[in-house]
């Protein structure tokens, strides 16, 4: 399909599908027209680019991925792979850590502005929001000095 079609499908902007192509990340061929034609491998790829940049992976380990994706298997590939993983795996358990309190804050928030009782418990909303910003500041290594 042409980039039109293509972009259509996975909801993008043709912008955005040629700067992938731009960073090396999709490779469509070329028609002797100029014209570049998406096939089932463009489609496969992008499924891939557009999953893992919805876990938080960056285009540049994305990049990192599909590059070793091409390369035969081997013990250092199998390694750079795991550790790429790991470093992911462990930045989405912080985050999911983050998300299940702030859910809860919400949570009692929510049940509090709904029994009316947010005037009373107004400084304990304020302590959550100050608690779950600590924790936002901590996740991202972002640490205030005093």
């Amino acid at each position: 399909m042409h980039i039109k079609q293509f972009a259509a499908k996975y909801n993008l902007s043709t912008d955005t599908v040629r700067y992938y192509e731009k960073e090396g990340l999709l490779h469509p061929n070329k028609q002797d027209n100029g014209y570049r034609v998406y096939d089932v491998i463009c489609e496969h790829t992008i499924k891939f680019i557009l999953v893992l940049r919805q876990v938080g992976f960056t285009l540049q380990e994305i990049k990192q991925l599909l590059t070793l994706e091409q390369k035969p298997i081997s013990d250092s590939c199998n390694q750079e792979t795991a550790q790429l993983f790991s470093t992911k795996i462990t930045h989405i358990e912080q985050q999911l850590f983050f998300y299940q309190q702030a859910l809860q804050s919400l949570q009692l928030t929510q049940t509090l502005l709904a029994e009316g009782k947010y005037a009373e418990n107004k400084l304990v909303i304020g302590s959550l929001i100050e608690d779950m910003y600590n924790k936002l500041q901590e996740g991202s290594g972002h640490h205030e000095t005093t």
